[in-house]
């Protein structure tokens, strides 16, 4: 298994309340960058997952444990929301789908 794909989780903060405007500022996102390996998800852990079959499923596993919260991951320009996490003895496998 090939760790070679750079992967982002992503932390999203909601920006503080402006008494100006009447309206909250603009979101942050602070990002972490990990090395992943990135393959497209199988159809059984598909079934599984979602109970059909899913364009734009992916799975990732990286070599440690990720212990920080996060909101979502990145990968390359696409942002992915987090469906399955599998916590292994030496590494996390997770399930993703693209967020639109």
């Amino acid at each position: 298994m090939r760790y070679d794909t750079p992967v982002y989780f992503q932390s999203v903060h909601p920006g503080p309340y402006n008494v100006s405007t009447g309206d909250y500022d603009d979101e942050t996102i602070d990002e972490e960058m990990i090395m992943a390996s990135v393959n497209g998800t199988d159809i059984q852990t598909m079934r599984l997952v979602y109970g059909t079959i899913k364009q734009g499923s992916l799975t990732i596993h990286i070599q440690n444990h990720y212990n920080k919260a996060f909101s979502f991951i990145r990968i390359g320009k696409k942002i992915y929301s987090v469906e399955a996490r599998k916590i292994h003895r030496m590494k996390d496998g997770f399930v993703l789908s693209e967020v639109q």
